[in-house]
């Protein structure tokens, strides 16, 4: 079949063209989780405006009352213009994927304790699907199934 001299050559070649590729650093998330609350928009202290917002992601199995433990993170997004508007525009509750550059971040508390805390910053941002609300007789409903009314509505 194959001598281990062709298997070796064969071999160490492949590596020596992954190996001389430029190495880069990654540091990046996916989540798909929903948001805990209205995005809101802050200025750093530089003046510059970025839209603050908390995704939380359920996993793993579910506890005796049927609920997945939730991981909530913190994002931060310095989209502008039409992109901005649509995150500042979406309900609490709203199923999100979220790509984002991860980083940990090392800070002084006001205890004088040194803690670390991880910073995601939004690279791409899709909704998945609105929130669920529920009606007066107690089933959950999609806001999309809604029949329209007010101006336009016949």
């Amino acid at each position: 079949m194959f001598s281990s001299r062709t298997l070796t050559r064969s071999l160490g070649d492949a590596s020596r063209q992954f190996s001389t590729s430029t190495p880069w650093s990654l540091a990046r998330m996916q989540l798909i989780g929903r948001l805990g609350d209205k995005p809101e928009l802050v200025s750093t202290q530089t003046g510059r405006e970025l839209v603050r917002y908390a995704l939380g992601v359920s996993a793993g199995p579910k506890d005796e009352s049927g609920n997945r433990q939730t991981s909530w993170f913190r994002v931060a997004s310095f989209t502008d213009g039409p992109q901005k508007d649509f995150l500042l525009n979406l309900p609490k509750g709203t199923l999100l994927y979220l790509d984002a550059d991860a980083r940990m971040d090392t800070f002084q508390a006001a205890d004088g304790t040194n803690q670390s805390r991880l910073n995601l910053v939004q690279r791409n941002l899709e909704m998945l699907s609105r929130p669920k609300y529920q009606t007066n007789d107690g089933a959950d409903k999609d806001p999309a199934e809604e029949p329209l009314s007010g101006v336009g509505a016949s």
